[in-house]
């Protein structure tokens, strides 16, 4: 969790985008909504499929990810219904699937939640280098990339910083800054670090 590995920035990979095999049950049973989610990865980059879906699948069951206190619980299937996708992929097709939804991710090289389609896109140059603003954190800035644009797929937009040196919102867009309105958080990669 805490290896860089390197990519292309400016790769584009098959464009294949094939589903990791094997299921992982919802953390919390009882959960008042249960998200069904697939995890695909583009093939062609050499980035390990199954740790990329581990990390998805303790990230979004964490008690400081979206769960909200028993409001929701994430299951990850390969196969059947799902509310969506969360995709790993190059910088060249997270690019075509971002644009697809009216968003140009190419000048900061980021991530995306494709809207107008099943997919929450992961930049893999992204997942493979981390950020600036999370320096040599690449596990904090794994989980914050896929807690804010699953945030988004729940329906939330980006935040500001609240107050000078509070931990960052994980809506702020914390791969490109830490500073808003001249106030500077400090990195956060969940929606509830006090749980």
């Amino acid at each position: 969790m805490t290896t860089t590995f390197r990519l292309d920035p400016e790769l584009t990979a098959s464009g294949e985008l094939v589903p990791v095999g094997g299921s992982d049950p919802a953390a919390d049973p009882t959960a008042a909504t249960q998200l069904r989610y697939r995890v695909d990865v583009e093939e062609g980059m050499g980035l390990d499929a199954e740790f990329f879906a581990q990390v998805v699948h303790r990230t979004l069951n964490d008690p400081r990810s979206w769960g909200n206190n028993g409001e929701r619980s994430f299951a990850r299937v390969s196969a059947g219904e799902y509310n969506f996708v969360i995709t790993l992929a190059s910088p060249g097709t997270a690019a075509d699937w971002c644009a697809r939804s009216g968003l140009d991710i190419t000048q900061d090289n980021v991530s995306c939640d494709s809207s107008n389609t099943e997919r929450v896109i992961i930049n893999a140059w992204r997942w493979a280098q981390g950020s600036e603003t999370y320096g040599d954190d690449i596990s904090g800035y794994r989980q914050m990339l896929i807690n804010h644009e699953v945030g988004h797929r729940l329906g939330l937009g980006h935040a500001v910083c609240p107050a000078e040196g509070a931990l960052a919102p994980v809506m702020l867009q914390q791969t490109k800054y830490l500073t808003t309105n001249g106030l500077t958080c400090a990195p956060n990669p969940w929606p509830n670090p006090e749980r």
